[in-house]
């Protein structure tokens, strides 16, 4: 009986996986330079096969990339006795500091909302808030602006349709990555759906961090905020001298 039940689980798991991700990276490694104006990722892959393509429903992909998180504080301003004071506050316990979304197609077609929570793949489901005052009773709007004032600066970025997906095998997207990265290990996620539903998913990281001179002002800074601030000091002062001297250069040469 032991081993009839250990071939049945073997036999559901192969049917599970029918079909794999087998993924491409154009890189995986991001570096910010003092001079870096963001990045352009591809992400490609494959669908490894152990049967031929299923009938029926047609195989959709969504990629995720998503950066730390981090716990935001969310503020309500009102005017009061003419002046603008914070009057309700919300804390979202995690929001990625980046997170992009990309389809195959439109999103009501590549996933359903029940997989959506499951797996925490759009961007609202991304976002957790640890709850909100009693008081409150809008504590979703808190959320929206976030994803609001981000997705402005293509922090947060849902691309519906800009995943090419070929004869149900081959897929590759390219991703923007903004100037204004959070340093660290970004998730990567690629789920393969069939009727709104998910059929494979598959893992990986991209890693961003700080290099060059970009690096040594960042540790300094951490490391040692002492010499940190007396090396911007004198900058700052070399500077204002440097500037005073071409002025009194230029009116002397006039």
């Amino acid at each position: 009986m032991r081993w009839l039940f250990i071939m049945l689980f073997t036999l559901v798991c192969a049917s599970a996986q029918a079909e794999e991700v087998v993924l491409g990276l154009s890189q995986d490694r991001v570096q910010i330079t003092a001079t870096f104006d963001g990045d352009e990722i591809l992400i490609f892959g494959a669908v490894k096969r152990e049967t031929p393509i299923p009938e029926g429903d047609p195989l959709q992909v969504i990629i995720t990339v998503a950066g730390p998180s981090e716990s935001l504080t969310g503020y309500r301003k009102a005017r009061r006795f003419g002046i603008w004071v914070n009057t309700d506050t919300v804390e979202v316990d995690r929001a990625p500091s980046f997170y992009a979304v990309a389809t195959s197609a439109r999103w009501d077609l590549v996933i359903s909302d029940t997989e959506d929570l499951r797996h925490q793949i759009s961007i609202p489901r991304a976002i957790r808030s640890v709850g909100a005052p009693m008081t409150i009773s809008d504590a979703q709007s808190f959320t929206e602006a976030v994803i609001r004032i981000r997705s402005m600066s293509d922090l947060y970025q849902l691309r519906e349709g800009t995943v090419q997906l070929d004869q149900q095998t081959l897929f590759r997207t390219a991703l923007k990555m903004p100037a204004n990265l959070t340093e660290g290990d970004y998730a990567t996620r690629i789920f393969l759906t069939r009727g709104g539903r998910v059929v494979a998913q598959y893992d990986t990281v991209i890693n961003v961090d700080k290099v060059g001179l970009e690096r040594w002002l960042y540790d300094l800074s951490r490391h040692q905020p002492l010499t940190y601030g007396i090396l911007s000091l004198a900058i700052a002062i070399f500077a204002g001298w440097s500037a005073s001297a071409v002025f009194n250069v230029l009116r002397q040469g006039g």
